[in-house]
């Protein structure tokens, strides 16, 4: 059904279908007759309108296509995907409404129309002056990287020098032989800054011959001196093996006692000061700084202690730790927690046996012991030489011992030895002056408790007193210690002492 639509400029407009609209305007429809003056005013306004409205749609009727792009338009199009036809533009038919609007549909959608080719060269793909200078220059630089990584692996080839040897404590038989094995081994030294210790010297240089012990003897703490136990009642607790006092105050008399451990500094030296509160038997205090990783294994490298290795005795509960020198390494087995064990006693014949004989080199010993239960084997070894030192003082000529016929002439005390008995061997004498020894000094320790505890209490003090308190006093001046100034005539106490707390009798 069409549709009447009554237009603001006298025009009557009839819309036939959904795209197609039929105007006239009302001064072209018949009338009645009527007189000359009634026409020429009734026609001076019509006439007005009409040349208005004709102005206004010449002016937005569209400029008339060229005869080329008519051409193109009527060109078959190719087959392509098919689009929705946008609808008729009823602003260029002559018959339909004029549009308000002065656009031109050129310029309300531009981005329609296609881009003209013009002939020229496109620059995709193209580089400029710039840039060509520029991966000119990174491939020159990566050139000269890869050649002067080139000359650094030759030049690590070389021959060792008689200062690197020194540094990695070898010697010329012992290093790594042929080019790439020399190269290998020198790369391998630039990365493995934190696999090794914190000090190229572990222990500081050794004090002169009457004052240095001629042995160096390390100690585990992991299941050798103490282990972890639990129960319900207290948790986990750190006990302490039966005879670890014992074993650490009676060998101190003949080893330089060395304590190793894998562990960090802030877990292990409580426990080291549980064990030697006066540090009257420790001697030095090796933490986990002081050990290496071989390929993912905690080593403890013997190389960096700072000692004649000849001399110097380890013991521990896992042969990992010693891996680059076995031949100095004691292995025993772990203790569980038993109250009852001996096993860390029953090692002090045989570690006294050695300081008191005193072989040039320990290895041998050691290995001649290796894979067996060192306590056991030992004293089969020395009942056999008491058994020996018998039998040669029973073949004396006149059957009198040495100690009687000495004690006819004053040269020694009577009753030392009984009558009819065989003399105490070379080890059996040591061993009673070391026991001796060690009961004098747990005399003094005990007779000068209270003092001892008295100088580590002010030694303590006066560490934390000389610890900043914040940031400030870290990085400024430390902190000085207070002079406690008695009143004028008056001298300041002192503790007496019965003797030198750092002398041993």
């Amino acid at each position: 059904m069409a549709d009447v639509v009554d237009d603001i400029n006298d025009n009557v407009c009839v819309q036939r279908n959904s795209q197609t609209t039929v105007c006239k305007s009302l001064s072209r429809l018949p009338t009645k007759p009527t007189s000359p003056y009634m026409f020429a005013v009734l026609t001076r306004p019509v006439q007005r309108r009409a040349l208005v409205h004709s102005a206004r749609w010449m002016s937005q009727k569209p400029p008339p296509s060229s005869s080329g792009a008519t051409s193109s338009s009527e060109a078959p199009k190719e087959p392509g995907p098919e689009t929705p036809e946008a609808p008729a533009d009823t602003t260029s038919q002559p018959g339909a409404a004029p549009s308000l609007d002065f656009a031109p549909p050129e310029v309300q959608q531009p981005q329609q129309k296609e881009r003209e080719r013009t002939g020229a060269r496109s620059s995709k793909g193209t580089l400029s002056a710039s840039e060509k200078r520029r991966q000119n220059m990174g491939k020159l630089s990566f050139g000269l990287l890869g050649l002067s990584l080139g000359l650094g692996l030759f030049y690590m080839g070389r021959e060792w020098e008689e200062h690197e040897l020194k540094e990695m404590r070898l010697k010329l038989e012992h290093s790594p032989q042929g080019r790439w094995n020399r190269t290998k081994e020198r790369a391998g030294n630039l990365f493995d800054y934190f696999n090794k210790p914190a000090w190229t010297e572990l222990l500081p240089p050794p004090y002169p011959p009457p004052h240095q012990k001629p042995y160096t003897l390390l100690i585990s703490i992991d299941d050798l001196l103490v282990t972890s136990t639990w129960d319900r009642q207290h948790g986990w607790r750190t006990a302490k093996r039966p005879g670890v006092d014992y074993f650490l105050a009676y060998i101190s008399q003949f080893y330089e006692v060395v304590v190793f451990t894998t562990q960090n500094y802030y877990t292990a030296l409580p426990v080291l000061d549980k064990l030697d509160k006066y540090n009257f038997f420790i001697s030095h205090r090796l933490f986990r700084e002081a050990t290496r990783s071989i390929n993912g294994t905690v080593v403890k490298d013997l190389s960096y202690l700072n000692r004649d290795l000849s001399k110097v005795v380890a013991l521990d509960t896992d042969p990992t730790h010693y891996m680059t020198h076995p031949e100095n390494a004691i292995i025993l087995p772990k203790w569980k927690g038993d109250s009852s064990d001996k096993g860390l006693v029953a090692m002090i014949p045989f570690l006294e046996s050695i300081a008191i004989y005193k072989p040039a080199d320990v290895r041998p010993i050691i290995e001649a012991y290796h894979g067996k239960d060192i306590p056991i084997e030992y004293a089969k070894k020395e009942a056999e030489a008491k058994e020996k030192h018998i039998e040669e003082w029973k073949k004396k000529a006149n059957h009198v011992s040495s100690s009687s016929f000495s004690s006819v002439f004053g040269l020694s005390q009577p009753g030392t030895t009984p009558r009819g008995q065989p003399p105490p061997t070379y080890l059996e004498q040591k061993r009673a002056e070391a026991q001796r020894q060690y009961i004098e000094e747990q005399k003094y320790i005990e007779a000068n408790r209270e003092t001892l505890d008295k100088m580590l209490q002010q030694e303590q003090d006066a560490m934390a007193a000389q610890a900043p308190g914040n940031l400030f006093e870290m990085f400024g001046q430390p902190k000085k210690p207070e002079e406690k100034q008695g009143q004028p005539g008056q001298a300041t106490p002192t503790e007496p002492m019965a003797q030198d707390p750092t002398k041993k009798v």
